[in-house]
């Protein structure tokens, strides 16, 4: 009766299933008392980690778009030229004709499965990686297969060339995630998406020029649409993380559009017909890119459903993927017009709101990685979350530190980790508490 789509067992596994238990158990044992059951160091949402962003003023200011109904398979443009607007305080420079905008991150990845792939085609997903992506994939009838991120020993002497600094002699070696470039040879041969995820979840790692320029070159060499999720792309920890659409446009000024100006303004500014700028540089890659981000992190604001995708194409592919993302677009509307108004008023706040979430990110990982050697916890470059190796059956691990130290964290088999021992903590958690769980799981 139900559909191939759906997964022929859907019941809980017996491992989440006791991890259920354990919580009751938690939960039962500390009803009458006044201390959490447990520290959740899971917590995914800025919301429930006690960083809500203030939606009064917001809701004031787009009340009177709500009942709104000027439908736009693209989104409404004021509510796109915001998000450029997002993008040029960052240094980018996408124009609206470059934003379609989704009710999420994941309906946006729907849209492109629909609009480049056929059932039976292969979506290359990073491993470790979010789970979410295979039943994404596996609800379009397509199917996922691996590339490898590694974990890579940085010497002293490297990493000073990394950071373009000095690292004194003797310094303990750093460990962190990279791309492994040759993994994406073993692609099947229908594959037609490679997604990258910078910030990835849950290691840190953010893509490197090298790394996209191997990821680039894979593509045009194969016919295959890149897609680079960076919903974490406002929280590197480092200035020398680059957002991924730098390597692409480069770092120029930018370019106020006048529509009465020619084509020919600036650096790869392309008129696709009456006026409607785009910006597509002349030399740039040969493959179809797109960029998904949205409200859930940006403004820490999953609930109000508001996503996008800024994209770049050859300037000879780019009206034929734009009007077929339309087409798909346009068979749902499924961007609400309350949706659209708040992303309009919030979207100038997004900087501020960042910064403070960015700033418990920071401190929680240091008291992380003061916490734990580095070739236990690799280095975070960005990203809520990161992940360490306590050498230890993973699943018994995460059931016993519930049920001992009263902390939760998630098991490295959810993420598909290559080998035992991985577990998966979220940094959003309040730094006190965060600390307290820290100490619990040490002793």
């Amino acid at each position: 009766m139900l559909s191939s789509r759906l997964p022929k067992d859907l019941s809980p596994s017996p491992f989440f299933a006791e991890l259920e238990r354990a919580k009751a158990d938690a939960f039962a044992e500390c009803a009458n008392a006044d201390a959490l059951p447990f520290i959740d160091m899971t917590v995914s949402s800025p919301v429930k980690a006690g960083l809500p962003v203030d939606l009064d003023d917001a809701v004031d200011e787009g009340r009177k778009a709500f009942g709104n109904w000027s439908p736009d398979a693209a989104g409404w443009k004021s509510a796109r030229e915001a998000v450029v607007e997002y993008y040029r305080e960052r240094g980018g420079n996408f124009t609206a004709g470059q934003i379609i905008l989704t009710a999420s991150t994941s309906e946006a990845y729907s849209v492109l499965f629909k609009t480049f792939c056929d059932p039976g085609d292969v979506i290359l997903t990073p491993m470790p990686g979010y789970p979410l992506l295979d039943t994404l994939a596996q609800l379009e009838h397509l199917e996922c297969a691996p590339y490898f991120l590694k974990l890579k020993r940085e010497t002293a002497s490297s990493a000073a060339r990394s950071r373009n600094d000095k690292t004194p002699a003797g310094k303990t070696a750093k460990f962190r995630f990279v791309l492994d470039s040759d993994s994406l040879l073993a692609a099947p041969e229908h594959a037609k998406i490679l997604l990258l995820v910078s910030p990835h979840n849950p290691t840190g790692h953010c893509v490197s020029r090298e790394e996209w320029n191997e990821a680039v070159r894979f593509c045009e060499e194969n016919n295959m649409i890149l897609v680079v999720d960076e919903v974490f792309g406002d929280y590197a920890f480092s200035d020398k993380v680059s957002r991924t659409w730098q390597y692409v446009f480069g770092e120029r000024e930018n370019v106020i559009l006048d529509p009465g100006m020619p084509s020919a303004i600036g650096e790869g500014i392309w008129d696709a017909g009456g006026g409607d700028f785009i910006n597509l540089p002349e030399n740039g890659p040969k493959c179809p890119i797109f960029w998904l981000n949205g409200l859930s992190k940006a403004v820490g604001s999953p609930q109000l459903k508001l996503g996008w995708m800024a994209f770049y194409a050859p300037r000879e592919n780019f009206e034929e993927i734009r009007a077929a993302l339309e087409f798909v677009e346009d068979a749902y509307l499924s961007v609400s017009a309350p949706a659209q108004a708040l992303g309009i008023s919030l979207l100038p706040k997004a900087a501020a709101y960042e910064s403070k979430v960015l700033d418990r990110l920071q401190q929680n990982w240091q008291t992380l990685r003061e916490a734990f050697p580095s070739k236990y916890c690799p280095e975070v470059l960005g990203g809520w979350y990161a992940v360490v190796r306590l050498g230890e059956d993973d699943e018994e691990l995460t059931l016993r530190l519930l049920r001992e130290k009263h902390v939760l964290v998630q098991p490295g088999f959810f993420f598909d980790f290559d080998e035992d021992g991985w577990v998966v903590m979220s940094l959003l958690q309040d730094p006190a508490i965060f600390k307290e769980a820290i100490q619990r799981i040490k002793q």
